[in-house]
């Protein structure tokens, strides 16, 4: 399975951005995928997950301004930032869960995208 990011750059307060992740490869068993962000000098934080059957989860921080979703077929994962503040600015990563077998869980990691908000 590969991630690959997309739709980071810079804003300015207030603003909007939209994140893409792209899966390809045997994305057949993966069952969630996630955004995740990395600040400088910070640890990597969950931002919003969304798994099969679930509805979707969000950091304290960004819920009611960040939406995540998934196409129906699996194979993109989407981000859309809306009201962005300054403490957005990090490297977001997006990851997939990938149920390999019953005993199995394959874990998959995107490049990561920079978002900069500016004020």
């Amino acid at each position: 399975v590969q991630l690959v990011e997309s739709g980071g750059g810079l804003v300015q307060v207030g603003g909007s951005l939209r994140l893409t992740c792209a899966a390809s490869g045997n994305i057949l068993g993966i069952y969630e995928m996630s955004w995740y962000r990395q600040a400088p000098g910070k640890q990597r934080e969950l931002v919003a997950t969304i798994s099969d059957g679930e509805l979707p989860k969000y950091a304290d921080s960004v819920k009611g301004r960040f939406t995540i979703s998934r196409a129906n077929t699996k194979s993109t994962v989407n981000l859309a930032m809306d009201s962005l503040k300054p403490q957005d600015t990090a490297v977001y990563y997006c990851y997939a869960a990938d149920r390999v077998s019953d005993m199995r869980i394959d874990n998959y990691w995107g490049q990561g995208t920079q978002v900069t908000v500016s004020s």
